[in-house]
């Protein structure tokens, strides 16, 4: 009987796979650490060759996990990491390292390419801003920097892709990724004038073809059936890129009610649901991502955090190394638990704090790769209470800023990622944006939506809505009401938070530019 579906979840610092029934209960999961290396002060790349692997690994692993699973599995589905490029010979190796989303090498390429009157056109077409993270800025950038690189390449993938490819043989990509970097989001299909706008023509023949994961699906390979321990001709489905198939698995797609998701991790991604092309908020600012969603018509529309989580992560390696100096070591989950403490003994006197500590800059809801974190307002009397909590409410106000470049305030907030456990961030996110915040049992979101979208694909469900009936809804946990107290805070507090950032873009291009030049000599 075939009654389980897995799904594969490549993440930048994670590959997990995991099985579900048919029904969405989760049932095992087997998870190995990734790495990925950094090229210069901002290139990142990662090992496809490990990637595929590390992916095939955790399938075998599931295979120790569940009795007699490859004989069980209905479909397996993949999703991953989104943006970069990853790509191959005609051989199907290889060609170097894949480029991750975290490289900004493309920075210039982005500045020179907004300032361009035809990139109106380009972000009505895709609805989605420019950035360094993105295949089409990249293969810009390759083509004008180091063409050679391109030498042999037959196709050039998303991570997702990859793994698909490994899986099946077949060179595909799914609607979500090709839209939103070469697309028309109302077509679903590749735009012959973005194309020519990035000026990528001469590359277009490296493209893989769109495949709907939501209505399609190839067969699992002889190899990798081998290498898995599955059956050869296990169907296969390409999912929508992970943060798609998170906001599935966590609840965004919910019309009876005005929700928006978030996921904050390392890096945050804030959401809100389109019923149709027509209900996509396109900004002046051009910023932003739309994506398809594996439901007919509808999108996601998006704005991310270059980095969400890291900020807090850099509060708490600066107490630790202040403690260490002192004699005295404290472990990063020890260090943690002590958050509610000093948050408890922060005063009321404000700071700002932009929480742009990423090397890579900003992505939402602006582009700028110089852009870097402060703190603002600060005097005598502030303790390292009045930091941690300034750096909780960066983020909360960084998701307001991102929310509200996509039209009003959401009325409800399904919020997931590490972050989500914290009853402090849910109370500060719930305060800045005047939502309510609700929160998943299910912690694999990511596999769970690509799962979905095979339960959709096989046919197990008539379409996405009666499946989040049964995979989404039972999970849900009562919806926790904002402060009013806080929002009053935030509310007053915002519009400093958005002069101080303005202000400063003119301060971190000086001191971008006086790095390069030291840097250079």
């Amino acid at each position: 009987m075939n009654d389980i579906l897995i799904g594969i979840d490549a993440g930048t610092s994670v590959m997990k796979s995991v099985a579900f029934d048919l029904g969405g209960r989760q049932l095992a999961m087997a998870s190995i650490p990734n790495s990925y290396e950094a090229v210069g002060r901002t290139g990142a790349v990662q090992d496809m060759a490990r990637t595929w692997a590390d992916a095939a690994r955790t399938l075998a692993e599931l295979g120790g996990k569940i009795d007699n699973l490859a004989n069980r599995v209905a479909a397996i589905a993949v999703t991953a990491q989104g943006d970069g490029n990853w790509r191959i010979d005609k051989a199907g190796d290889p060609v170097g390292k894949a480029w991750l989303w975290l490289d900004a090498r493309a920075s210039e390429v982005v500045e020179r390419l907004q300032a361009d009157s035809g990139n109106v056109e380009r972000f009505r077409q895709t609805g989605t801003g420019l950035a360094a993270c993105q295949q089409g800025s990249q293969l810009r950038w390759i083509l004008e920097n180091a063409p050679e690189t391109l030498d042999g390449v037959v196709n050039t993938f998303h991570c997702k892709d990859w793994l698909y490819f490994k899986l099946t043989g077949k060179v595909a990509t799914d609607p979500s990724e090709a839209c939103f970097t070469f697309g028309d989001f109302r077509t679903r299909q590749y735009s012959e004038d973005v194309i020519d706008f990035l000026d990528l023509q001469k590359v277009r023949t490296l493209l893989p073809e769109i495949v709907d994961g939501a209505t399609q699906h190839h067969a699992l390979s002889e190899d990798a059936a081998r290498l898995t321990g599955l059956k050869a001709g296990t169907p296969v489905v390409l999912g929508y890129v992970d943060v798609v198939c998170t906001s599935i698995g966590a609840g965004l797609y919910d019309k009876s009610t005005d929700t928006g998701c978030s996921i904050i991790g390392s890096t945050g991604m804030h959401m809100r649901f389109a019923e149709s092309a027509d209900d996509v908020w396109l900004n002046k600012e051009q910023t932003g991502y739309t994506m398809c969603l594996p439901i007919p018509g509808a999108y996601a529309q998006m704005q991310s955090n270059m980095a969400a989580t890291l900020n807090i992560d850099w509060i708490i390696n600066v107490a630790g190394g202040l403690l260490k100096g002192m004699g005295v070591e404290k472990s990063k989950s020890e260090l943690l638990g002590h958050v509610d403490r000093w948050l408890a003994e922060a005063s009321d006197q404000p700071i700002l704090f932009h929480p742009y500590i990423s090397e890579a800059g900003e992505r939402g809801p602006f582009v700028d790769a110089s852009a870097r974190a402060s703190f603002v307002g600060l005097s005598i009397g502030h303790g390292f209470g009045d930091l941690v909590k300034a750096v909780f409410d960066g983020l909360a106000f960084s998701a307001r800023d991102c929310y509200a470049q996509m039209g009003p305030m959401p009325e409800r907030v399904r919020l997931t990622g590490g972050a989500a456990r914290s009853r402090a961030l849910r109370s500060i996110l719930g305060g800045a944006l005047g939502a309510s915040i609700q929160t998943t049992e299910r912690e694999e979101a990511g596999a769970a939506g690509a799962a979905m979208i095979a339960a959709v694909s096989l046919g197990i469900y008539p379409d996405m809505e009666t499946c989040v009936g049964d995979w989404v809804s039972p999970y849900m946990k009562p919806a926790e009401s904002p402060d009013p107290t806080l929002t009053r805070r935030f509310d007053e507090a915002f519009p400093a938070y958005r002069q101080t950032r303005q202000a400063l873009r003119p301060v971190w291009h000086e001191m971008a530019s006086e790095h390069a030049e030291r840097t250079a000599k």
